[in-house]
């Protein structure tokens, strides 16, 4: 799986000029048909996707090419989910956090949960990326709770992307960082 860009025309055009790069051994993808279509919940409504796939030439693994719209084993759009995450460290309850976003209780209350069992995974990734991306930032200090840590620092990590390649939706650009694995199983690549 990789994270790309939600405009069809340009991962195709990257896609078939080599300039996507193999996830696992740097190779170059080349374009490998498409994945199942699905649905994906945005904030404007329900929206049919269905991910380009791509091969590497190099190890011969297919990956598909996740637009930054949506997060991996997630039906919702990442700005939705973000939104959730936000009201949370603002002390917001889970079910008056779903009834503003029109999304089941349950369904907030377990990407809730994945976020709050990974905030110390996402607060030391997101680190390392605001690092990268900026080596003279300052400290990051605390925001007073695990999972307020963990936002800070995707917010730090996003201002020093934005600062160095221009402006973005701020969990679009999380959410490529992540690789899409921001409330994932395993810790995001």
């Amino acid at each position: 799986m990789l994270s790309v860009c939600a405009e069809e025309a340009r991962v195709e055009a990257e896609l078939v000029g080599g300039l996507l790069s193999c996830p696992s051994c740097r190779g170059v993808l080349g374009p490998w048909g498409r994945a199942r279509e699905r649905v994906l919940r945005c904030s404007w409504g329900d929206r049919l996707l269905r991910p380009r796939r791509a091969r590497c030439r190099g190890c011969l693994g297919t990956h598909v090419l996740l637009p930054d719209l949506c997060l991996l084993r997630r039906q919702d759009e990442v700005s939705v989910i973000g939104q959730a995450i936000e009201a949370k460290v603002a002390g917001v309850a889970y079910r008056r956090i779903a009834v503003r976003l029109g999304v089941h209780a349950d369904t907030v209350r377990g990407w809730l949960r994945r976020f709050c069992e990974r905030a110390g995974v996402v607060r030391a990734h997101f680190t390392r990326w605001a690092v990268a991306l900026d080596p003279e930032i300052g400290p990051m200090l605390p925001a007073g709770s695990g999972i307020a840590d963990a936002l800070e620092a995707i917010a730090v990590a996003v201002r020093a992307w934005v600062l160095r390649f221009g402006p973005g939706d701020p969990w679009r650009i999380a959410c490529r960082l992540s690789g899409g694995g921001l409330l994932a199983t395993r810790a995001p690549a």
